[in-house]
């Protein structure tokens, strides 16, 4: 198969997945399209050198690389008197989603990375260490604090009485 089929192919099977973890990271529909766009352009261009069996470490890695180095080139966010309008897809905002969405936020840029890929692409804590180029202690424990105040921030879970 020549290698822009292939390509084409894997773009296919994994473009969704992958825009489904940068939104995760960036909490923002348009910004999650743009670090996928900007990911699948950069695989592309070395796309004759990856090994098939490391391609989708290589493209998350892309990701994570485009999202952390994005965080610290925009600065900090600033809080103005008018809510942004955002664009999320049709009936998927409910109120847990939303909860979940701002107090993903609230958390770091790296300890966010970490929780998505520990737990949005069940990665094991080695690969998220590689990935991050942090030692294995590390993803743990701040793995644990971005949980920590994922569950402070979070309503705590009802049970439905049947």
């Amino acid at each position: 198969m020549p290698p822009d089929a292939e390509f084409s192919e894997y773009f296919a099977a994994r473009v969704q997945r992958f825009r489904r973890v940068a939104f995760a990271l960036c909490g923002d529909w348009h910004a999650a399209e743009d670090l996928v766009q900007t990911m699948f352009v950069q695989l592309y261009r070395r796309w004759r050198r990856v090994r098939p069996d490391t391609v989708d470490a290589y493209a998350r890695r892309i990701l994570l690389n485009l999202f952390l180095a994005g965080r610290r080139a925009h600065g900090r966010e600033y809080v103005t008197s008018a809510v942004p309008e955002r664009e999320s897809p049709p009936s998927r905002d409910t109120p847990l989603r939303l909860d979940v969405e701002r107090a993903l936020g609230g958390l770091t840029p790296r300890q966010r990375a970490m929780v998505v890929l520990r737990f949005l692409e069940d990665l094991p804590v080695s690969e998220v260490a590689a990935l991050l180029g942090v030692a294995e202690g590390t993803v743990k424990s701040q793995t644990a604090r971005g949980v920590e105040a994922l569950r402070a921030a979070l309503p705590a879970p009802t049970t439905e009485e049947a």
